[in-house]
């Protein structure tokens, strides 16, 4: 009687999994299961008039990922509604969180928001 390989084997179909770091210290500070996944947005014409440009009507590519909050987030965990999010290694800001919601740089609205910038991020894949 054959075996199937059960899923945990490391085939070819599997996809790396993606961890991000802090770009400073290298402390991992989220993983792709973390990661809250969001349509884009429609671009400048969800910003308020004050916030749009005059540049073209395609929605930018978001520079920021959004995450579930997560234990390392200090100011989460004293009951803040809103903060920057700081690197619990090395203080760096990340990002920030707002319970209300922000909005991507894409337009889309995420509710509640832990905002990291991924210019402060290294994205590895393991």
């Amino acid at each position: 009687m054959e075996v199937e390989p059960s899923n945990t084997d490391s085939g070819s179909n599997q996809r790396p999994q993606v961890v991000y770091r802090c770009k400073k210290c290298r402390r991992i500070v989220a993983s792709e299961e973390h990661v809250v996944h969001h349509k884009r947005g429609e671009g400048q014409k969800c910003f308020k008039w004050k916030k749009r440009s005059d540049e073209s009507d395609d929605p930018p590519e978001c520079s920021s990922i959004f995450v579930e909050p997560m234990k390392w987030m200090q100011v989460v965990e004293e009951g803040c509604i809103e903060d920057k999010l700081q690197c619990i290694g090395c203080k760096a800001r990340l990002g920030s969180f707002n319970w209300a919601g922000m909005q991507c740089n894409c337009g889309a609205w995420i509710n509640p928001a832990f905002q990291l910038h991924k210019s402060r991020l290294d994205e590895c894949r393991s």
